[in-house]
């Protein structure tokens, strides 16, 4: 395995016993916040593997709960975060499951707000790294280190190059992008890590173009608020 930088080797600045169980948890539910745009009404978190087994006595149900509050790894609310989502009126759930993940540390977000659903599956590998491997159903890629705009857009010819060819204009460059979509013609996801995030001129640039559904960002630098930088639904 080729580490990226020494926080790969080190770890997360964190608060919590373990940086698997509990940092990778709170920047797992980062990005699924981030995915929905705001803070979720409810949550439904399915757990897998290690994280059903040890879910409390390591904190992870604490950090995948500040982590849907946005909280960072470092945060010294985490060990009251059920008290924070309470105050914040998101209600809360916890599921286990049995069957075969894609790593022992996984979870399954169902997240609500309003008539809004958003599903996410990812799985924290060690270090407070993080993959997550499903968005909504469509498959995915995504570690988190990077700036990620996720666009939901009919499947049509040239729609990625117009959305490629804005980023370049824009001077962004384009560290990896994955494709996935229902069928030919049919939804289609694309997921883009970038070097750094778009601006909210260039999504709305973006949002316009035919075929284009819909654009989040995901970014999870520290203090980043995903209602301020998801402002295009």
């Amino acid at each position: 395995m080729r580490f990226k930088d020494v926080f790969s080797i080190i770890g997360p600045a964190m608060t919590g016993p373990s940086s698997s169980h509990t940092a990778g948890a709170v920047r797992l539910a980062r990005v699924a916040r981030h995915w929905l745009g705001a803070q979720p009404n409810r949550a439904r978190m399915t757990l897998y593997g290690s994280f059903a087994d040890t879910y409390k006595g390591h904190g992870t149900d604490l950090a995948l709960i500040a982590g849907l509050l946005n909280y960072d790894t470092d945060d010294n609310r985490i060990p009251d975060a059920e008290q924070w989502a309470e105050q914040a009126g998101m209600a809360v759930e916890f599921a286990f499951s049995g069957l075969p993940a894609p790593h022992p540390n996984t979870v399954r977000f169902e997240l609500w707000k309003g008539d809004d659903q958003r599903t996410l599956l990812g799985s924290s590998i060690g270090g407070g790294s993080i993959h997550v491997q499903q968005l909504n159903e469509f498959r995915v890629n995504l570690t988190g280190e990077l700036p990620t705009m996720v666009l939901l857009h009919s499947d049509k010819p040239g729609t990625l190059g117009t959305v490629t060819t804005a980023l370049g204009a824009a001077d962004i460059n384009i560290a990896y992008m994955h494709v996935d979509r229902k069928g030919r013609d049919g939804e289609a996801l694309t997921a883009i890590e970038m070097d750094s995030p778009a601006t909210p001129e260039l999504i709305a640039k973006l949002r316009s173009l035919p075929h284009m559904y819909e654009i989040k960002m995901i970014h999870l630098k520290k203090g980043a608020e995903s209602d301020a930088i998801c402002p295009f639904a």
